[in-house]
């Protein structure tokens, strides 16, 4: 005699100004799972602070279930999932009641979690306080400043702490809901999920690999400003301090002080990155070998890539390309 099945309801704050993307990657994870017949399976509840229809940032607006004081009325719910957004940061100024109902309705869940810069309306709630977490790349630095008494993880992809799961941006909400799929019904069903969405389940590196070119803005010096257009197409040429700072007629002292002050991060370190973020695209996109793309961007020998890709992108050339890898091989 087969067991009854059991579900998990999930509830998904929504807002005005949320991420449709945030709302739709985790939810379809929970469906999927469930249509392929998770034990236990999930229903998903939204809820936003009225109850009433949201407007997402893309300009889309989606219709809840119920507002955020019926949904902290109910019991028996299994997950709180906070989606992120633009909206956030005026969530908690225009719901002030919203962020009470977040705080009971975590009280009695199992776990509460959040996607991309969702993590910030935790945070308003005092959810995250003593707790390690993470958020977007491009705001993890202003989470731990707002809020000090969070341990902000700007690398990870989804950071897990006790009952708080917590995802950097965007499409890391499927990564997050992946997660807690495999949490609650093992590996296997979390395999057959990511296959039928076509991702991966646990994807190689941090989020690191995504933002470098948004990390680093251009300078404000005229001459840094050309050297910074000029280098992508350069790689390969020789990139020391001392030959940069000749082609902006600087010396290797001031060159490499001021191009620290404007840009962020001092030239070896742009160099380098710059130099993994081309060999990426070879390695996605080309059957070069990989001493053959040591050279061609840049750093020589293939020791010097792999201690580059371990340094920028947690990982290894070849278990990037085997990941990302969009040409087929030709046999």
């Amino acid at each position: 005699m087969r067991c009854s099945r059991d579900f998990r309801e999930v509830v998904v704050v929504v807002f005005d100004g949320c991420n449709l993307l945030d709302i739709a990657g985790p939810t379809d994870v929970f469906r999927t799972a469930s249509l392929l017949g998770s034990n236990p399976g999930y229903t998903v509840m939204l809820a936003s602070p009225s109850g009433k229809t949201v407007r997402t940032e893309s300009g889309i607006s989606i219709g809840v279930d119920a507002s955020l004081t019926d949904a902290s009325q109910q019991s028996g719910i299994d997950t709180l999932l906070v989606a992120g957004g633009l909206g956030v940061y005026s969530f908690a100024d225009d719901h002030p009641a919203a962020i009470e109902d977040l705080q009971t309705i975590s009280a009695t869940t199992r776990r509460t979690t959040s996607v991309c810069s969702g993590a910030a309306i935790l945070a308003r709630a005092g959810l995250l306080d003593g707790y390690r977490a993470t958020t977007h790349w491009a705001v993890c630095g202003q989470l731990q400043t707002d809020h000090p008494a969070i341990d902000v993880e700007a690398d990870a992809i989804y950071v897990r702490d006790r009952d708080r799961w917590t995802s950097a941006g965007v499409t890391a909400g499927i990564d997050l809901a992946l997660a807690l799929v495999e949490d609650d019904c093992g590996s296997e069903i979390a395999h057959q999920v990511a296959s039928w969405l076509v991702v991966f389940l646990r994807r190689p590196g941090g989020q690191s690999q995504f933002s470098m070119h948004m990390r680093n803005p251009p300078a404000r010096t005229p001459a840094l400003v050309k050297l910074q257009r000029w280098l992508p197409d350069h790689l390969a040429e020789d990139l020391s301090v001392e030959t940069l700072a000749s082609r902006v007629d600087m010396s290797p002292r001031n060159f490499a002080r001021l191009f620290r002050k404007e840009v962020g991060v001092t030239p070896a370190v742009l160099v380098e990155s710059l130099r993994v973020e081309a060999a990426k695209v070879l390695l996605e996109t080309t059957d070069l070998l990989i001493p053959a793309i040591a050279t061609q961007v840049g750093f020589g020998r293939p020791e010097t890539l792999h201690r580059a890709f371990a340094r920028r992108a947690a990982t290894t050339p070849g278990r990037y390309r085997q990941h990302f890898q969009t040409k087929p091989k030709v046999s």
